[in-house]
C-alpha cells in the first residue's frame, strides 16, 4: 500500500451543500488526506437573481454547521474562482481541488479554465457527478445525438440504475492549520431583498436535516394523490423538493429511490413524481447539449417570431396586477414564499409570453431574479417549452386560458383569495403579506379595488394565434 499524502485536498462546493449522497466528499474522505471545504463567492455567483442569492446565504449557514458537527470547517472566499483557488493552494499546501460539476454556459466555462490551470501547474483537478442522476453525456439516443423529445427520455432513463446513495461520512480529517475565512454576514448576500427577505424567510425549509425530513414526509402520504394533486394549488400536494435540490440540500438519487420504492410498494402517485424528477434530468440534458437554450431561442425557426420587448403591461405582469386573478395570485405567491407553484408557472409563463407576446427572456429573468429554487435548466426548458420556442411536440395552439384553469384547477378559489387581498372581504396573512414585501414606491393599498383585466382572454388569444397564423414561428 503507498503512503497517503499530507498535502490537503480542497473540497470546492458549490450547488452540493450537503454530506449524505456526495460523491465528491465520499471519495476524497476514502484518500485518507486532511479536507479543505471551500465556498467561493466569485462573479458568476454572485450574477444569480436577489432571491437565489439570498437563500443560497441560508444554505451555507445551515452547511457550516453541518460541517461544525463533524468537527470540520467552511472556509468562505471571495472572488475569482481561479485567483482564491490559487491562494488557498499556495497557503495550504493543497495537492488537489476537487468539485462537483454544474452545467451552466457560465459555470463550465469557469470550470474547464480552473481545472487547465490548476493541472497546468501539477494540481489534480477532478469534478465529480452528483447534481443530477445521469451525466448528460451518459444518455444518448439511438442516433448516438441527444433526446430533443421528453417522452423517449423518460422511456430510457425510467429504467436506469443511478447508483445507491452514499451514505454521510462519520468524520473529516482536519488540516493542520485552517486558513482564515471571510465572516458569511459580510457578504450581505440578502442585500437586494430589502425588506422581502423577513417575510420569505418564513417559507423556507433550509438545509439537509430539513430536505430529509420533507423527502420522508411526502413519500409517507402526499406522494400516494401526487398525480391529481399536483396540478392542484390549493393543495398540499408536491413535494417542495425543488427548493432543496437547488442548492444541494438533498441529493437527487435520495430522492429517485425513495420514490421508486413508493412506486414498487404500489403507490398511485409515484410513477407521476418519478417523471417530474426525470423533467429535471431533461432540462439539464438539454441545457448540456444546446446551451443556447438560456438566452436564444431554442429552436431557430422562432427567431423571427414579434415578440415585444420589455414593455408596461409586461410590468404589470410582475406586480400581480393584471386583472387576471390566477395569473396575479401566482406572481404574489412568488413575492411572498419565493416559490411558486408549478402549473401556476405555466399559466403566468403563458400569459405574458402569449395574451401579451412579450419574450420569454423578459419572464425568464424575472423568475430568475425572484424565485429562491431558482434553477438555471427548469427555468429556461420551463419558458421556452411554454413560450413555444422550446421541446414541445405542440407549441404554438398551447395557449392556457386563466379562467378555465383557475376553474378546473383552483375550484373554490381559495388559491386566488390566499394571495389576493383585493379579492376577499377579510384576508388572510398571505395576501396582506404581499404589500410588505412589494417596494413601497408602488403606493398600493390592499383596499384598493382590483384592477380590470389588461386585455380579454379571448382578444388575447386571438392575437397570439394570428401571430402565430402569420408563419414567424416557423
Amino acid at each position: 500500500m503507498g503512503t497517503v499524502s499530507e498535502g490537503p485536498l480542497i473540497l470546492w462546493f458549490r450547488r452540493d451543500l450537503r454530506l449524505d449522497d456526495q460523491p465528491m466528499l465520499a471519495q476524497a474522505v476514502a484518500t485518507g488526506q486532511p479536507l479543505l471545504a471551500v465556498f467561493i463567492l466569485d462573479p458568476e455567483t454572485e450574477a444569480i437573481g436577489a432571491a437565489a442569492l439570498w437563500r443560497l446565504g441560508l444554505a451555507l449557514q445551515s452547511f457550516a454547521q453541518r460541517l461544525a458537527a463533524l468537527g470540520s470547517r467552511l472556509i468562505l472566499r471571495r472572488g475569482k474562482a481561479l485567483a482564491v483557488l490559487e491562494a488557498l493552494i499556495a497557503e495550504t499546501g493543497a495537492v488537489g481541488v476537487h468539485w462537483s460539476r454544474l452545467y451552466d454556459p457560465a459555470a463550465q466555462a469557469r470550470d474547464r479554465g480552473v481545472k487547465a490551470a490548476l493541472r497546468a501547474r501539477g494540481v489534480a483537478a477532478v469534478s465529480h457527478g452528483g447534481h443530477l442522476l445521469h451525466e448528460p453525456w451518459q444518455v444518448a439516443a439511438g442516433h448516438g445525438g441527444p433526446y430533443r423529445v421528453y417522452t423517449p427520455f423518460w422511456q430510457a432513463v425510467k429504467g436506469r440504475d443511478p447508483g445507491a446513495a452514499l451514505p454521510a461520512p462519520a468524520g473529516m480529517r482536519a488540516p493542520a492549520r485552517w486558513p482564515a475565512s471571510a465572516a458569511l454576514a459580510d457578504w450581505r448576500m440578502d442585500r437586494a431583498m430589502a425588506r422581502g427577505a423577513a417575510v420569505v424567510a418564513g417559507w423556507q425549509t433550509v438545509g439537509e436535516a430539513a430536505a430529509m425530513a420533507r423527502l420522508e414526509r411526502f413519500v409517507a402520504g402526499p406522494i400516494g394523490a401526487y398525480a391529481s394533486a399536483r396540478d392542484r394549488p390549493d393543495l398540499p400536494g408536491t413535494s417542495r423538493l425543488s427548493e432543496n435540490l437547488t442548492y444541494g440540500e438533498i441529493g437527487v438519487r435520495r430522492v429517485w429511490h425513495a420514490a421508486m420504492r413508493a412506486w414498487h410498494e404500489g403507490s398511485a402517485g409515484a410513477e407521476a413524481f418519478l417523471k417530474e424528477v426525470v423533467w429535471r434530468e431533461f432540462a439539464y440534458h438539454l441545457l448540456h447539449h444546446t446551451p443556447h437554450i438560456v438566452e436564444r431561442n431554442w429552436r431557430a425557426d422562432w427567431d423571427g417570431f414579434p415578440w415585444r420587448a420589455d414593455n408596461q403591461d409586461a410590468e404589470r405582469w410582475r406586480r400581480g396586477l393584471t386583472g387576471e386573478p390566477f395569473v396575479d395570485a401566482a406572481m404574489r405567491e412568488m413575492w411572498v414564499t419565493g416559490t411558486m407553484h408549478n402549473r401556476a408557472r405555466m399559466i403566468a409563463a403563458s400569459y405574458l409570453t402569449k395574451h401579451l407576446l412579450t419574450d420569454w427572456r423578459v419572464g425568464l429573468a424575472w423568475f430568475a431574479d425572484c424565485l429562491t429554487d431558482w434553477d438555471p435548466a427548469a427555468n429556461a426548458m420551463g419558458w421556452q417549452w411554454v413560450a413555444g420556442s422550446g421541446p414541445d411536440a405542440a407549441p404554438w395552439f398551447r395557449i392556457f386560458n386563466p379562467a378555465a384553469q383557475a376553474a378546473k384547477f383552483d375550484p373554490f378559489g381559495s388559491y386566488r383569495q390566499r394571495f389576493i387581498a383585493e379579492l376577499s372581504p377579510s384576508p388572510g396573512p398571505e395576501a396582506l403579506a404581499w404589500f410588505a414585501t412589494v417596494p413601497r414606491g408602488w403606493g398600493l393599498d390592499p383596499a384598493a379595488p382590483y384592477p380590470a383585466p389588461m386585455i380579454a382572454l379571448a382578444a388575447g388569444r386571438a392575437r397570439a394565434l394570428a401571430a402565430y397564423g402569420a408563419g414567424a414561428a416557423g
